[in-house]
């Protein structure tokens, strides 16, 4: 347990801040550079916990990934050369972990025990372990084969053609991994567009792969080949910078090579909708992911709707988006949101119960939550709920308390942001 201490800030933000890489797209080029064959190289990789969590795990099968800072080198002759782990793999908090490797262990043709820590036993796995069951692979575990610890059984899988019930770039992912190892073909069709990182990183990676309309094909017809990736700024990262400029007064911050991809751009769209003023210059775009430098300066938010297909593209930006809203003239009204309770901690709760206890007027309801504005933070001591989002979103709230804001355990933050307090005091020490 880490508990900190933090003050308001006196003066405006300014600037220019480089937020660490994408956790997303890290996770997908280890996993894909230790599928593909030859050589891969990774630059600005997140060293997050979560992240390494990947990384051990495909050392495990026998890949050799080395690291230096926050470049990897993945050399790898590809799955037919993986080896059954000889102890469980770990995957400790991280959910994309879970999910994403579900997919790949399925194919495998041996056998695999994983497990996670208490909060990740505690989240939903029946969502990716229904269709890869479909698929022909074999899973046990706790609640009927729900929760971890679970054992899987690989291999032999066939394609099939599955409709996501849910909005879920992480049961998406899996099923395409899947896909990789199955006979036939394999298809994906989502209502609303997820995230798309792990289509846009199989196709630099040379998979047979095809997106037409939110209906996604692949196939095993095609090994995938190593390729350089390089890994832009976190947006999720980003987020709390971009609400710290938005909500103290006279900041202008630049964010420097943020992803853009427009999966995952809703926070930028909902902040501009509330009258922040934001910027991008010196767009670019590598293996099919664009990012950009993003400037944000301050001016007065107003509260607004935000539900329906906007919410996957920014539903790990809803915790510091309703810190957002207490700074805006009106109302902010969540919803469509649900999401949210199964994610590290139940968000809406976490979310609901930390700013009410810095005096925000909010409520949650059953898929989201009712913000009324211009609430005067006053401070106290607050639960992030060993959510590294919740962590951060109660640090940004502490730049614009009355008094000091205590927060219970910041730990988690290493998860996705190792070095998010050293970037925090360096735009607030001037």
């Amino acid at each position: 347990m880490k508990e900190v201490t933090l003050s308001p800030v006196s003066s405006p933000l300014t600037g220019k801040l480089q937020v660490p890489g994408d956790k997303s797209i890290s996770h997908r080029a280890v996993i894909l550079g230790s599928l593909a064959e030859g050589k891969t190289t990774v630059g600005n990789f997140l060293t997050g916990e979560d992240c390494m969590r990947t990384v051990d795990a495909f050392r495990h099968l026998g890949v050799s990934i080395e690291q230096d800072g926050n470049s990897l080198a993945i050399d790898s002759q590809g799955p037919g050369h993986f080896t059954e782990s000889e102890s469980p793999l770990y995957f400790g908090n991280s959910g994309t972990t879970a999910r994403l490797m579900l997919g790949v262990l399925a194919g495998l043709p041996f056998f695999t025990s994983v497990y996670g820590d208490t909060s990740l036993a505690a989240r939903p796995m029946d969502r990716v372990v229904s269709p890869l069951g479909k698929m022909g692979a074999w899973f046990d575990g706790r609640k009927d084969g729900s929760n971890f610890p679970m054992a899987i059984r690989g291999g032999h899988l066939q394609g099939i053609r599955y409709t996501l019930p849910i909005k879920s770039a992480q049961v998406k992912s899996a099923v395409l991994l899947a896909g990789l190892f199955a006979e036939g073909v394999t298809e994906v069709m989502e209502e609303t567009a997820s995230r798309n990182h792990t289509e846009k990183m199989l196709q630099a990676f040379g998979a047979d792969i095809t997106e037409t309309n939110h209906h996604i094909r692949i196939t095993n017809q095609k090994p995938l080949k190593a390729a350089d990736v390089y890994v832009p700024g976190d947006v999720s990262s980003a987020a709390f910078f971009m609400t710290a400029a938005a909500i103290v007064p006279g900041s202008r911050l630049t964010l420097t090579n943020v992803g853009l991809n427009h999966s995952r751009t809703g926070i930028i769209d909902v902040l501009q909708e509330m009258g922040a003023l934001i910027e991008i210059l010196n767009e670019q775009t590598t293996g099919g992911e664009k990012f950009g430098d993003v400037t944000i300066t301050y001016q007065k938010l107003k509260g607004i709707v935000i539900e329906g297909d906007i919410i996957p593209r920014l539903i790990d930006e809803l915790p510091v988006i309703a810190l957002a809203a207490t700074q805006a003239e009106g109302e902010t009204i969540i919803r469509d949101a649900r999401e949210l309770r199964f994610k590290e901690t139940d968000r809406i709760k976490a979310v609901t119960d930390g700013l009410t206890r810095l005096g925000a007027d909010i409520k949650p309801t059953e898929d989201g939550m009712v913000i009324k504005g211009t609430s005067g933070l006053t401070g106290g001591k607050v639960a992030a709920y060993d959510d590294h989002r919740i962590a951060m979103m109660l640090a940004i709230a502490s730049l614009i308390t009355e008094q000091n804001v205590i927060i219970d355990d910041v730990s988690s933050i290493a998860i996705s942001y190792p070095d998010f307090f050293e970037h925090l005091n360096m735009l607030t020490r001037k």
